[in-house]
């Protein structure tokens, strides 16, 4: 439902548009799908209920909503904002609750973990690295940014329920940036996920074109 919502879907479209006006990755359509599903494969895997899944998988379709009005705290205003937007779909007041909490509490300069939702939706943003989000690459601006999510070729999100652990896979193409520039720009966001792995019992790990290297 809160996928093919025309007012949710346009708002998404005009968050990105005004990303990209202030140089920033993809943060439309295509990543909003990714965290969705992704936060709700990482629930599935580990056994939770159909409802718990599904309150990840709209959480992490909307937690980039509030971009629209401002980048700076756009999980706080997105939160606030889906509120009343949210009151129209057959929301318990607790799950509407679980949502907004995910919403409000990915980003790592101030989020905290409050529920296996919250976890799912932190682990799946953050762990979309790839070249696809790079708008237009210019390897002669010489952007970090760029350079780092332009030499991800493939990235990937694996759960072993059996270890508990929750790996970021990830093929990067050593001539454009390497693991140290990974690490020089996400290293707050691994951090972010390492600490809601833990929430959901488990383990975090990144692997680096076939080796772990965290």
């Amino acid at each position: 439902m809160i996928r093919n919502d025309e007012e949710i879907v346009e708002l998404i479209k005009l968050a990105n548009e005004h990303l990209g006006v202030i140089g920033f990755t993809e943060h439309g359509l295509r990543h909003a799908s990714i965290v969705a599903r992704w936060s709700g494969s990482i629930l599935s895997t580990l056994g939770y209920p159909d409802d718990e899944i599904e309150l990840a998988r709209c959480a992490g379709f909307l937690h980039d909503i509030g971009n629209f009005i401002c980048r700076t705290n756009h999980g706080q205003t997105g939160a606030a904002i889906l509120y009343m937007m949210l009151k129209r779909f057959p929301f318990t007041t607790r799950q509407l609750g679980k949502v907004l909490s995910a919403v409000g509490n990915h980003e790592e300069q101030y989020g905290q973990c409050y529920n296996e939702t919250c976890a799912a939706v932190v682990l799946a943003d953050k762990s979309d690295v790839h070249r696809s989000r790079v708008r237009a690459y210019d390897p002669a601006n010489h952007d970090i940014h760029d350079d780092v999510n332009y030499a991800v070729t493939r990235s990937d999100l694996i759960v072993d329920p059996d270890l508990r652990e929750i790996r970021l896979d990830l093929d990067i193409d050593g001539e454009t940036a390497s693991m140290m520039d990974f690490f020089e720009i996400f290293m707050s966001r691994m951090i972010m996920c390492k600490s809601s792995a833990a929430y959901l019992g488990c383990t975090f790990k990144i692997s680096c074109n076939g080796t772990v290297v965290s």
